[in-house]
């Protein structure tokens, strides 16, 4: 809990959304500075590594301070907004001059403005009662003001205008020091290369915002931070050239899902020693398997719920596949419980969601999980439940037009199944050369949990059931 007694205004920090998370990317605020919110509004919108979630506010009365803005990088524990408790008279101070409110907040009883929704960090009731009790503005004891103070790190007053040649108005410039609002706004800058303390501010006071900061990069005052050990000043701003490249130029940060993403596939590839091996299978059999499964039951089957299942299958029969490697404890996970990872491209990016228990599951059962689980891809709006706790892949590339892949590993799995397009080809079927529906299956593994006969022995049985269906029979 974050409360100021002093002041009646209490701050929303970012709680612990749970799995390990520690940081979230701010996705856009559903509240203004002026706003009354009640209890358990939903006030930001957050995306963590897992997931988009809305976060209700716990306290009730009015926003007077947004400490972050879309885009930026919050940590839990950071404060995300300020809000003066309901039945506080705010003073003038309150737009930020350093006032005081006019009557204040301290501990008791009362719940009435105590949130009850499930936040990690915050209680369901907070006891408080109010005093009428005027504090005063003087001496060391005086109340801070309801919205966070900045403490110009020089004096505001512009220096006195006097003639200066071109080499002391650059002195001048240089040692302006301008007051600035927020640890992240002096991240950016620092992130181009720019001195936030530098820059003529813009908000109240003259504190630099991040506006300022973005204009400072666009306009490229970065630049000479950048410039390599020995590159003369001539060539470092020279013209038009780099100038007009840059302009054409698009930066996107590498931040939210995407930065997870990198990092994990990054150390997927310097960890696994993968090798892949890959199988053209002739999928004819399987196409009129389904035509004829949805004529007998009037249910529609997706091609990949049948591919499921025959994974399912084939897990149960080589456990080791249905693996993971504990590095810090150097042993090999045989997992007991079958809980099929989903590589799905979402708005947010490439995430794997998990049917969990897929082992136990019928082929309906199993169809309907897989049906929701691709259905929400759409949005890309999974709860972090749903992305965790997977213990092998099943990669369905072939809805992008693309044959095969060397698809790389989820860790901490061992093992990932890539399916490719279907598509007409030559074949040979008894002697004869013919026209089959053919796809091509890419598996990689990871060579320390095994060696390559029980991959392949898995991928071929895998191939055998796309190819003649029934052979499953003797599996179920």
């Amino acid at each position: 809990m974050s409360a100021d007694v002093n002041t009646g205004t209490r701050e929303f920090i970012l709680p612990d959304l749970g799995e390990g998370l520690t940081e979230a990317e701010l996705i856009s605020w559903k509240v203004e500075i002026g706003d009354e919110v009640h209890v358990d509004q939903m006030v930001v919108e957050v995306e963590s590594a897992k997931s988009v979630v809305e976060l209700p506010c716990p306290y009730a009365g009015q926003v007077v301070s947004l400490h972050a803005n879309a885009g930026d990088t919050v940590s839990a524990g950071q404060a995300l907004l300020t809000v003066a408790e309901a039945g506080v008279e705010m003073g003038a101070g309150d737009e930020g001059d350093g006032g005081t409110p006019a009557s204040v907040s301290q501990s008791g009883s009362s719940t009435e403005n105590s949130s009850g929704a499930n936040l990690i960090g915050y209680g369901t009731s907070e006891p408080k009662t109010r005093s009428t009790k005027k504090r005063s503005f003087g001496g060391k004891h005086a109340a801070a003001p309801a919205v966070p103070t900045v403490i110009p790190d020089a004096p505001s007053q512009p220096p006195a205008e006097t003639p200066a040649s071109p080499s002391n108005s650059s002195t001048t410039a240089n040692d302006r020091v301008s007051p600035v609002s927020s640890p992240l706004v002096r991240k950016l800058a620092k992130d181009h290369g720019i001195s936030a303390k530098s820059l003529p501010g813009t908000g109240p006071g003259g504190v630099v915002t991040r506006a300022d900061v973005m204009a400072a990069i666009e306009s490229g005052a970065g630049a000479a931070a950048h410039v390599p050990a020995g590159t003369s000043p001539a060539k470092a701003s020279s013209p038009a050239a780099s100038s007009d490249q840059s302009d054409r130029d698009t930066r996107t940060p590498i931040t939210g899902l995407r930065k997870v993403v990198s990092e994990r596939l990054t150390k997927s590839r310097q960890e696994i020693p993968e090798a892949t091996i890959w199988l053209d299978v002739d999928a004819t059999e399987l196409l009129a398997t389904k035509k004829a499964l949805e004529a007998r039951t009037g249910e529609k089957y997706s091609l990949l719920s049948l591919v499921a299942r025959f994974v399912v299958a084939g897990l149960k029969k080589y456990p080791i596949i249905n693996s993971s490697i504990d590095t810090a404890a150097g042993e090999i996970v045989t997992h007991g419980d079958i809980n099929l990872g989903l590589a799905a491209q979402t708005p947010r990016g490439l995430m794997v969601p998990v049917v969990h228990g897929a082992g136990e599951l019928s082929l309906r059962q199993l169809r309907d999980s897989v049906s929701g689980t691709v259905g929400k891809a759409a949005s890309g709006k999974f709860d972090p439940s749903e992305l965790t706790g997977g213990t092998f892949t099943l990669n369905n590339y072939g809805v992008f037009g693309v044959d095969g892949s060397a698809p790389i590993i989820n860790l901490p799995e061992v093992a990932m199944l890539g399916l490719g397009r279907i598509k007409d080809r030559p074949w040979v079927v008894d002697g004869e050369l013919t026209v089959r529906k053919v796809m091509y299956l890419s598996f990689v593994f990871d060579h320390r949990a095994c060696d390559g006969q029980e991959p392949s022995e898995f991928l071929t049985f895998v191939a055998d059931c796309i190819e003649n269906p029934i052979s499953l029979l003797p599996e179920l």
